[in-house]
């Protein structure tokens, strides 16, 4: 009796570990507004690997990019919302919601890369801060290359510019534009191409990446480099579906989201060039900004420093305080 008993106490042991489900699996989607080429798109790609591996696949990814699923301008709101638990949002689209998106949209505030690193240092506690109340985290900041224009005719200065009809990105870059005579339009990035078929413009100012990214050299043949500006994008995670996830994936994601911004900046700074390389080989020209162009956009570009200082909240200001005292 003894025997038989344990051998049908081992046999309903075994069905009952059997029968036990996997650990359980999370699943998040993700949306984004830049096509698979872009860095900022492969960087997330490889910080989605990471974290399905290290999380021993406790926590699944499904990126959506190139505004497939949601826009870029609505992004933020359905990470908020929880529509999706994370998103990359290009910080200066939501200019209108408070000034210090709109810091590192003003030209020569963060005209290279040393600048533009100092500049998140000083602005991340308050994104932080901001984001939290909003019930979400940000769990990685990267820059965007250097700026210039694209344009069908050589740029051999100012005068060339005006009057052409400019895409621009957000408010202060469609301010910017308006100060070198052109009719700036903020346009998303996914309806460049059409904006370019339709005659709705005829330039564009932003990075080699954005260059290659809506095939550029189908529309026009020059790329002046001006630098200016070296805004952000940023990856936000819904809090509540962070915290969610057990500890060990919360580090995880924190971890990888950590690796994605060291790696997201390495991306950046080689985008830049080797975008460059890409354009050349399509036939695209690159040349140096002329002076008088720089000289109207670093005039610009401090009225709209004071126009900004004008509106900030002190806290605001504070940052902006803090970012000059690195420079020194």
């Amino acid at each position: 009796m003894n025997r038989t008993a344990l051998i049908a106490s081992a046999a309903l042991a075994l069905s009952i570990g059997l029968a036990a489900p996997a650990a359980a699996q999370t699943n998040w989607t993700m949306a984004s507004g830049y096509p698979e080429s872009s860095f900022f798109t492969q960087n997330i790609r490889q910080m989605i690997k990471e974290i399905e591996e290290k999380s021993g696949g406790k926590l699944k990814i499904d990126l959506r990019s190139n505004d497939s699923l949601i826009k870029l301008d609505a992004v933020k709101r359905s990470v908020q919302s929880g529509q999706i638990q994370i998103g990359e949002i290009r910080l200066g689209v939501y200019g209108n919601e408070g000034a210090m998106y709109n810091l590192d949209n003003i030209p020569g505030v963060a005209s290279n890369y040393e600048q533009a690193t100092k500049l998140t240092e000083a602005q991340a506690p308050f994104f932080d801060a901001m984001f939290k109340k909003a019930g979400m985290r940000a769990i990685s900041y990267v820059a965007w290359p250097g700026q210039g224009f694209y344009t069908k005719a050589p740029l051999t200065g100012l005068a060339d510019l005006k009057g052409q009809k400019l895409r621009i990105y957000s408010k202060q870059t469609q301010i910017m534009g308006e100060k070198l005579g052109m009719e700036a339009l903020i346009l998303p990035f996914a309806e460049v191409p059409q904006a370019f078929s339709t005659g709705m413009i005829q330039s564009l100012w932003t990075s080699a990446q954005t260059g290659t990214d809506v095939q550029i050299w189908d529309y026009v043949k020059h790329f002046t480099y001006t630098g200016t500006m070296h805004n952000k994008n940023a990856i936000l995670v819904n809090e509540r579906a962070f915290r969610q996830l057990d500890p060990a994936t919360q580090k995880v994601v924190l971890e990888a989201g950590e690796a994605a911004t060291k790696r997201g900046w390495e991306l950046s700074r080689k985008a830049g060039e080797e975008r460059e390389a890409v354009l050349k080989s399509h036939g695209v020209t690159i040349a140096q900004s002329p002076k008088d162009v720089l000289d109207a956009i670093e005039a610009a570009g401090k009225g709209m420093v004071a126009d900004w200082l004008a509106t900030a909240s002190a806290e605001e200001k504070a940052v902006y305080e803090t970012y000059q005292k690195s420079l020194n």
